[in-house]
């Protein structure tokens, strides 16, 4: 096993890591280990300067900062492994500091745009009624994708109209869902789930709640492409992505008065601080002030 895959291995076992995160940093560190190929460098070349030409590489190839910064964040990671685990010792030689994030505003849907895009899916087929279930869980719950596509069978009661979902750092939460999502699942397991099941090859069981055309678990990759065919065909203007719907969920609650408090446990926010980032007034929670406090309006 090599210096990279052990790596993998410790995060994984020792720090808890997501499956997102493992993929995410071994993407990033083979990007790194090839960028050093190129320059005829091997990670006991590693300094400063070469972290420098690095994040120039990066700009370069368009980057945005939030996916450098994680890059970066890797590569730090790594080399606390390295550091660790063999003689080398790169810490004292990497003073790049990290470039400042934008602090961007999420972008999210105006309730008629939600209500389109729910609609958008055709009731009468197999994969539309699957569809829908998982724009309603997406819009009704505020998980992640990564969440979505990790939902097993079993971690769904429909009863309770509440799911167990695994977060990041591999931390569970329960979330809440409500009646229309309730009916998009019951309808999908009800006349769609075993129908995309008898297309799986190997037959055996497949814990997963949501299936690809094939009767296997469904791929984050996926249901970006479903956002995006519904996206298009309600001819929205917006660019949105399954994020979309979570940051569209916590405006939406905080619209209506739900307190922060509340919004960022159902969000699996560890710091507060993440959760203001939606206390933005929409358009609609902007007239309503207006209305209500101007003297002419």
């Amino acid at each position: 096993m090599d210096l990279l895959d052990k790596f993998i291995n410790y995060l994984k076992v020792e720090r808890n890591a997501s499956p997102w995160t493992e993929r995410k940093y071994m993407e990033d560190l083979q990007q790194f280990t090839g960028f050093l190929v190129g320059q005829e460098r091997s990670i006991e070349d590693l300094d400063h300067r070469m972290i420098r030409k690095y994040l120039a590489f990066l700009q370069k190839k368009g980057y945005a900062r939030a996916s450098i910064a994680r890059k970066l964040s890797a590569l730090r990671t790594f080399i606390r492994f390295i550091n660790r685990e063999t003689d080398l010792k790169l810490n004292h030689r990497l003073s790049v500091s990290t470039p400042k994030l934008a602090k961007n505003l999420p972008k999210f849907l105006y309730q008629q745009e939600m209500v389109e895009l729910l609609d958008s899916p055709d009731p009468g087929t197999v994969l539309g009624r699957r569809d829908s279930a998982i724009l309603e869980t997406l819009y009704a719950s505020g998980i992640r994708i990564s969440e979505l596509v990790s939902l097993d069978i079993n971690s769904l009661t429909l009863e309770a109209r509440t799911m167990k979902v695994t977060g990041k750092g591999a931390k569970e939460r329960i979330v809440l869902f409500g009646k229309y999502a309730e009916y998009a699942l019951q309808t999908y397991l009800d006349e769609s789930r075993e129908a995309l099941l008898v297309k799986k090859k190997d037959h055996r069981p497949e814990p997963a709640l949501f299936l690809n055309r094939f009767g296997g678990r469904i791929s984050d990759r996926s249901v970006r492409r479903i956002m995006d065919k519904y996206i298009t065909l309600t001819c929205q203007k917006t660019k949105a992505s399954p994020h979309t719907l979570r940051h569209t969920f916590a405006t939406h609650l905080l619209d209506a008065g739900a307190d922060l408090r509340s919004v960022q446990e159902l969000l699996g926010h560890v710091n507060i601080s993440t959760t203001q980032i939606y206390t933005h007034l929409t358009r609609e929670g902007i007239k309503k002030v207006y209305d209500k406090a101007h003297p002419r309006a």
